[in-house]
């Protein structure tokens, strides 16, 4: 199957798992975005990265950002709408394959990455890429993800070794940004029948550092 056609199956089985009235993990944010809501403020503009049916880009519409949601499933796409619609909200949203999309460069203020482990290593690194580029100078990346160790729990999350985070890979991959948070742990997550029972988790939040300042030369 050639990489098209793979990208498309995908495509295709995220359709399908999310054509259910269900919200498959749930209609509340990822426990940890919630818990960094002190480092976002109202007005910020924010890519929700693979925001499946919305719950995360609903929550940050609802603390008063202006949200663009992206994802490969239409169907996702339609219920994060759906839940936005139903709290009063609007978030932007956009069907897109994230290994052609152009992420553009400084347009957010934040970019939130939550389970965005569909991808092999060659995608994750375009991914990652991405969204470092999209940044604004000063913009925050918030990403929480699965460890290896996941797979003894087998309680969410992809099957394969290599689509999950060890804190020296993304301690490599995002070595340009200003690391303030790393964190790994084993807790139990309720998002919905998609992310349920123990989990090992680990939380990364990072800032784009901003540019030197200009410097003149007094020579004439």
């Amino acid at each position: 199957m050639s990489a098209v056609e793979t990208g498309k199956a995908d495509v295709a089985r995220w359709d399908a798992r999310y054509r259910t009235d269900d919200y498959v993990f749930g209609t509340e944010p990822n426990a940890f975005l919630a818990s960094q809501a002190h480092r976002l403020m109202p007005g910020m503009s924010v890519l929700a990265v693979a925001d499946g049916e919305g719950r995360n880009g609903v929550w940050l519409a609802a603390q008063g950002m202006n949200v663009l949601s992206v994802d490969a499933s239409e169907t996702g796409l339609e219920k994060a709408r759906k839940l936005a619609a139903a709290r009063g909200l609007r978030i932007a949203t956009e069907r897109v394959d994230l290994g052609e999309w152009d992420w553009g460069a400084d347009r957010f203020d934040a970019v939130v990455a939550i389970f965005v482990q569909f991808a092999d290593p060659a995608l994750r690194e375009a991914m990652f890429d991405g969204m470092q580029r999209t940044l604004k100078p000063g913009g925050l990346l918030l990403l929480q993800g699965y460890r290896p160790e996941q797979l003894k729990y087998g309680t969410g999350g992809p099957p394969d070794a290599d689509k999950l985070y060890t804190a020296d890979l993304l301690r490599d991959a995002f070595a340009g940004l200003e690391l303030l948070h790393l964190f790994e742990h084993d807790s139990v997550l309720a998002e919905g029948a998609g992310h349920a029972g123990m989990s090992a988790l680990i939380d990364l939040v990072a800032r784009k550092r901003r540019s030197p300042p200009a410097r003149y030369s007094t020579e004439g």
